[in-house]
This record gives structure tokens, sequence and C-alpha cells, in this order.
């Protein structure tokens, strides 16, 4: 069958939990046969990425149009194509504020499920427009698009509740097993399993700062490593970057297989994230296999269920100091926790599973 993903930056994945999304999951589907389009707003080389078609459209680089301006277009070079006479079986949009494009493919013959992550208009970025949009975004993605799915089940008893929607709950995936490989500690000057890793957006509600100032409280020789970056967060990530500690290191985003490594052969991973659903950041570093710590929160706290270190605003540094002082042994037991967990419940194979049947079963419905 044929079907699309909009509403994300594209792929390859160069930015967030919703790039990585829309490339695994459109690989894969990809892989077993289907013909995928991903719109992105970052052009690519090449028309094709792993075996799905790429399509760029240009957008607005603003803050509060960014996303909005590329869906619309995507939306209308979606209906365009279907005008001309070719359709997408099915349409998968991401983000809950793209809510209000979704009855346009649906009227012209395109059934549409909507991914709408977790609740935005908590994130501290947005201003008060912006947090009003997406709470009539939410209203509007319980009835414009034929279905909404969430990747958590905080997030889907939130819809139930508050709009009497029932949702189709799929998590995010991840890859199983630690890589091999190495290079880019050596770049950054870090050895295996003597680093800490965070890795997130650095936007206020990921807490980045937090886990700085929490880890400046701990006298270890290992090392922090605070990877990420955003895009409208300039003043954030400057303070940040505003430390005179040695052993932390800020080298901003890095992708692809540096990232993989890095999550391969840290001591213990940090998720400080507060806002949103099922975390990738936080599926990918439990299936390398690392020790995890994490903000609890109920939509970390359902990921980890068991198989991570809770902490909360005021104790990180004295969760830091108790996995340093943990034998190897009850360390390797949470770093085998942590992947056991993944593969039971966040394996892509069964997120792909997941969502070929709901894109298949809304284009023959």
């Amino acid at each position: 069958m044929k079907f699309a993903i909009l509403g994300t930056r594209g792929i390859p994945a160069r930015y967030g939990g919703f790039e990585t999304f829309a490339e695994e999951l459109s690989a894969r589907l990809a892989a077993r046969g289907h013909h995928l389009t991903v719109y992105c707003r970052v052009r690519h080389p090449e028309p094709e990425y792993r075996g799905v078609a790429l399509q760029y459209l240009p957008t607005i680089r603003h803050k509060y149009l960014d996303t909005l301006a590329h869906s619309v277009v995507s939306t209308l070079h979606l209906a365009a194509v279907r005008l001309r006479g070719r359709k997408q079986d099915a349409v998968l949009y991401c983000n809950a504020a793209n809510a209000v494009f979704t009855w346009i493919p649906r009227v012209l013959g395109m059934p549409v499920a909507l991914n709408v992550d977790g609740l935005e208009r908590h994130r501290k970025k947005w201003n008060q427009a912006a947090k009003a949009w997406y709470r009539v975004s939410e209203w509007l993605a319980t009835w414009m698009p034929n279905a909404v799915v969430t990747d958590a089940v905080r997030i889907a008893e939130y819809y139930q509740a508050r709009y009497g929607r029932a949702s189709v709950m799929i998590p995010y995936g991840a890859e199983l097993g630690a890589v091999a490989t190495a290079a880019v500690l050596e770049t950054l000057g870090l050895r295996p399993r003597e680093y800490f890793l965070y890795v997130s957006r650095m936007e206020p509600e990921n807490n980045a700062l937090l886990v700085r100032q929490a880890f400046e409280q701990v006298k270890t020789d290992y090392k922090l490593a605070l990877v990420g970056d955003a895009p409208y967060a300039a003043e954030y990530i400057a303070q940040v970057r505003d430390t005179t500690d040695p052993r932390i290191l800020t080298p901003g985003a890095i992708y692809g297989a540096g990232y993989h490594e890095l999550g391969s052969h840290c001591f213990a991973y940090i998720h400080a994230t507060e806002v949103g659903g099922t975390h990738p950041a936080l599926i990918e570093a439990m299936g390398r296999g690392a020790l995890t710590l994490y903000l609890n929160t109920p939509e970390n706290a359902e990921v980890a269920a068991g198989a991570g270190l809770a902490f909360d605003h005021g104790n990180l540094a004295d969760v830091i100091r108790r996995v340093l002082e943990m034998s190897e042994a009850e360390r390797e037991s949470w770093r085998a926790r942590a992947a056991e967990r993944v593969r039971e419940r966040y394996s892509w194979d069964a997120v792909t599973d997941a969502y070929e049947k709901l894109l298949t079963g809304l284009a023959r419905s």
C-alpha cells in the first residue's frame, strides 16, 4: 500500500523523537513492501533514503510557524497529487498541532491517523497563544482524523477522560543491544563506562541544567556528556553550557553511529524530561543496556517500570552517588533489566506491526 508521513522535520533523523520515529517506521514498512513517502523540511541529496521516498517542501523558519507552515504546504501538496489521480492509501500525521489539517486528505478519500505525542501545551518554550493552539488542537484531534494515536498509557487515559475519545496506543520503538564500535568516545575524550550521558533537545522542560547542576555536586572522576541542541533555545543552552567544571562536555547534537556508541558505552544514562509521552531517547538508552536514571514522572515511570532508578528534582545528586557506590554486579542487573524491558514492550518490529495493522485497516475501511 501507499502511505505518507507528515508533520516531522523529515528523514534522515537529525532532530528529535518524531524524526527518529518517522525514519524507523517508514523504513521498516518499506522493507515490508509498502510504498512510503515522508514529507521533509530539510533537503536530502537523494530523493530516496532507506527505501523511502522523500518529498522536500519549504517552510517558514520560525519558532511558532515552522511546524504549521510546513504541514499546510505538505497537506496542499498531498491534495494536489490526489486531484491529479494519485492518492495515498492512508496518511499518518505527527504532532497534535497538525490536527486542523487532517480533514483535508480525509475528505479526499485518504484516511488519516494522527499521533498526538504528549501534552505539548505544557512546554515552557511556548507563549500563551501557542499553548492555546495546542489546547484547541487536542480537541480537534478527537474528531478530525479517522484515528488518534497515543504513545503512552498515561496520554491515552488523558484523552479518554477529558474528551471521551478512545485512542490507539502504540509506543515508540528502540533497537536492542550495544554496538561494538566506540569511535565517537575518542573524539570527545571519553572512556567506556566512565561517563554519564544525557541526551535531549536543550529546552527548559528537558532539564539539562538540572542535570548539570546536580552532577557538579558529586565528587567523581567520571565525566558528564550533555548531548543535544535546539533551534530556538539559545538563551537556555547558554545557561547549560555556563560551567567551569572540566568534567562536563556539551558537544551539541550527535546523530547516527556516534549517538548509538554513546548510549552503548556510558556508565549510566540520565533522563530528565518532564513533558511528553514515551521519549525515544529513554527507551533507546534502555535498549542499549544502559543503567538508567529517570525523572519520576508518570510517563517516564511507565516506560522504566522497575528497570531504572527514579529521581526527583531535588535528589538527582544523591541518586548519582548511589549508582557510583553500587557493586558492579548490581549495576549489571539494572542494565539487564532495562534491556529486557525494551525487548518485551518497545521493539521496533512490534511497533511496526501495530502501525501496519492500523494504516492498512484504515485503508480498507
